[in-house]
C-alpha cells in the first residue's frame, strides 16, 4: 500500500491511498506475464523494448521476466529481435490480445477442482461445486472479454486528470 500525491489542474493537492487488488487465484508468474504484455502494449508497437526496461517499468525481477518472455514468445504472444538493439514487442495488436488468453497459457485452463469419492460426499458438496463453477465461469468471462488495449484505455482514463507529484 502506498500514497500518491497528485496536483490537479486547479492546483489542489489530492492524496490518494492506493491499494490494488489482485485475485489470489492468479500466480505471481502470471501477474508478471500480464504486466509485461501490458507494458509492451502501452509502448509504440513498432519498437522493441529491452528486458531491463520492461523489468524496471513494472518492477519485475529481470531474470524471472526473461524466462517468462521466452515462454510468451514460444506461445506467439511476443516476438523478439536479437542484438544490441534487440528486445521484445507484441506479436499481435493489443486489441486482439485478451487477458484470458495469457492466463490460460501461463496457468492452464483450470476447471473445477471438485472431486470426491462417493464415500467422502457431504451434504452441500454438489451445491458448492456448482457455485464454484459459476464463479469460475464468471471470472473467465471477464478475463476473456478484457483486451490489453482496453486495460491501457482504463489506465489512461484513471490518470488523465492528474499529474503525479511525489514531493511532500
Amino acid at each position: 500500500m502506498g500514497f500518491i500525491v497528485y496536483i490537479t489542474k486547479s492546483i489542489e493537492i489530492v492524496i490518494m491511498k492506493r491499494e490494488f487488488i489482485t485475485p489470489k487465484i492468479i500466480s505471481q508468474k502470471c501477474r508478471y506475464a500480464l504486466r509485461a504484455i501490458f507494458e509492451l502494449a502501452s509502448r509504440d508497437q513498432s519498437d522493441v523494448t529491452k528486458i531491463s526496461e520492461l523489468a524496471a517499468a513494472q518492477n519485475v525481477p529481470p531474470r524471472f521476466l526473461e524466462n517468462i518472455l521466452v515462454e510468451l514468445k514460444q506461445a506467439g504472444f511476443v516476438v523478439s529481435k536479437r542484438g544490441n538493439e534487440g528486445g521484445y514487442m507484441l506479436a499481435s495488436p493489443a486489441e486482439k490480445l485478451t487477458v484470458g488468453q495469457v492466463i490460460a497459457f501461463v496457468q492452464g485452463n483450470s476447471g473445477s477442482n471438485f472431486a470426491a469419492s462417493d464415500r467422502d460426499l457431504k451434504n452441500g458438496d454438489y451445491a458448492f461445486s456448482q457455485l464454484w463453477q459459476r464463479l469460475n465461469d464468471a471470472i473467465s468471462n471477464v478475463y476473456d472479454k478484457t483486451t490489453f488495449a482496453g486495460l491501457i484505455e482504463d489506465e489512461s482514463k484513471a490518470t488523465k486528470d492528474y499529474v503525479p507529484n511525489y514531493v511532500i
